[in-house]
């Protein structure tokens, strides 16, 4: 019998290392090479590939995947896939995947190299050189020697940047909840709090995503908590450091230097920061070697082509592929766990000892794997850059996080209830538990030992208080006079304790300001006032 399967093609459509076009010549894929195409170009050629390669350069647009018609996989040399509509893809069933480590040296060395740059005043003294001065005085350094590090972020490339820093005899810490003290102890670093960090580091190095939590982490407030002579260093992403705070710590003197590979707004051709004498800037070099480019190059075609060939997914960044059948089943149940992931992501602050997720009623019947990779996915992503349904489970793994997941065969009060517990290493604990209601729309129904129903949508408020009267009406009042509009309010409260703790979640048509947040959480009874987002 003739076999008439069709060999997959696949383009590339970016220029990257000729490496990567062997490597599908040598799995047996089709492979063509076709840089610089403008968007219409990409759509009229599209309809012929199984699997595209690309790195930045190429817009992967919801008109390009509409034409896509036998597109499976888009395949991106690098970490970032903002140029890749990832709604579309996802609706469309196109597979999307990422390289996250294939630079990690590279840019932890630039983080390094800029280090030193700011220690010695290298850029400065060699354009003084170059101009026939000799300025010997004018640039006197400073050793790296028993000098204090302080890395904000200790995920992969922070730890290779740990281990450089602790061969040239610095001292490091390191501020990142999700970092455990078993792998804080395997890196030779000290875990500490943020503010310990900033009151205690020589040199500060960012090595975080860009998310609502990190973003301008380095600001008026947090550098005022330095000490005076504190240089700092960004190569991670535009956007953690308020740029004009910035340059207000550098012209006073209470920031001896900067370095700055990553901006606010890129390409930089216009920043606070350019002409100032004590400031390195580089442009988004991080990733800029020929050992990088090779290796997400070589990752990206590898990632495809087993893909196409057998089906196996290596970092994927939208939702992972499941057999049809199944996929009827899990649908809602993958939003439940979205949603309990994403709750419990945004109230933990500390390093995650354990999880255990619990599935009772029909969840328990359930293939359950995809649910804890999703609701990993989000636990983790508030402050780990690159998680996915796919890795989840590994990066819990690499941190030190025990995950458990049980199927418990008894009588329950819901049709289904998933219950996500997290146990922290300071303590903290957090039980979180849902279920589905009409058998497709996620309800929370129990924070701790608080039962409580709510749908999560949009901006809310969580409220932990003394279950005191009073409380509900000085938070509307001081919403109302704010101007913000109340869409639900949700409560609960300890059953058989009702002096002890009640909680409430309130939905809101709008975000409040930080300020009004401050405001809220010196009302009398508050005990805990977190803003959440969800979607």
């Amino acid at each position: 019998m003739t076999n008439t399967k069709k060999t997959p093609k696949v383009l590339i459509a970016d220029k990257m290392s000729p490496k990567a076009e062997a490597v599908f010549r040598e799995r047996g894929l089709d492979v063509d090479v076709k840089t610089g195409l403008s968007p219409e170009e990409l759509m009229a050629v599209i309809p012929q590939y199984d699997g595209l390669a690309i790195r930045s350069a190429t817009k992967v647009t919801s008109d390009i995947l509409e034409a896509a018609d036998h597109l499976k996989v888009v395949g991106r040399a690098g970490i970032g896939v903002d140029n890749v509509d990832r709604e579309a893809a996802t609706k469309k069933g196109v597979i999307v995947m990422n390289t996250p480590h294939g630079n990690s040296v590279t840019t932890a060395e630039h983080t390094i190299g800029m280090i030193f740059a700011l220690a010695r005043h290298l850029p400065a003294a060699n354009a003084s050189t170059h101009q026939g001065l000799w300025e010997k005085s004018r640039f006197m350094g400073t050793e790296l020697n028993a000098k204090v590090l302080g890395l904000i972020g200790c995920g992969n490339i922070g730890a290779i940047v740990a281990d450089r820093a602790l061969g040239l005899k610095m001292k490091v810490l390191a501020y990142d909840p999700f970092l455990t003290q078993e792998r804080a102890r395997d890196l030779g670093v000290t875990r500490v709090e943020l503010d310990e960090l900033l009151g205690a580091a020589d040199f500060i190095t960012l090595h975080v995503p860009l998310t609502d939590q990190t973003r301008g982490i380095i600001n008026r407030d947090n550098l005022a908590k330095t000490r005076k002579g504190v240089r700092v260093i960004n190569c991670a992403r535009g956007g953690l450091v308020v740029e004009a705070d910035l340059k207000e710590a550098l012209e006073s003197g209470h920031v001896a230097g900067a370095a700055l590979d990553v901006f606010e707004v890129e390409p930089a051709k216009d920043c606070v920061l350019f002409d100032l004498p004590n400031v390195v800037l580089t442009p988004h070099l991080g990733a800029s070697t020929e050992e990088a480019q090779e290796n997400v190059a070589l990752q990206v075609a590898d990632q495809i082509s087993d893909f196409l060939l057998n089906g196996a997914i290596s970092n994927a960044v939208n939702t992972p592929s499941l057999q049809a059948e199944e996929a009827r089943k899990l649908v809602p149940f993958m939003a439940l766990a979205h949603t309990l992931g994403q709750l419990g992501g945004q109230l933990i602050g500390s390093a995650i000892r354990d999880v255990t997720v619990e599935y009772h009623g029909e969840a328990a019947d359930l293939n359950t794997r995809p649910l804890v990779q999703k609701l990993l996915s989000q636990l983790l992503k508030p402050t780990m850059e690159g998680v996915n349904a796919v890795n989840s489970a590994l990066v819990a793994k690499e941190r030190g996080i025990a995950v458990r997941d049980v199927q418990v065969a008894d009588d329950c009060d819901y049709q289904s209830l998933i219950r996500l517990q997290i146990n922290c290493e300071n303590g903290e604990c957090l039980s979180v538990a849902g279920t589905l209601f009409s058998g497709k729309h996620p309800r929370i129904v129990a924070v701790n030992e608080i039962t409580i129903e709510a749908e999560l949508a949009g901006p809310m408020l969580y409220v932990s208080n003394d279950d005191k009267p009073g409380l509900i009406g000085a938070l509307g009042q001081k919403l109302g006079d704010a101007g913000v509009n109340i869409a639900t309010f949700h409560l609960g409260r300890q059953k058989d304790a009702p002096d002890s703790g009640a909680l409430a979640l309130v939905a809101l048509d709008t975000a409040p300001a930080p300020e009004l947040l401050t405001e809220l959480r010196t009302l009398p009874s508050v005990r805990k006032l977190e803003l959440l987002q969800f979607n």
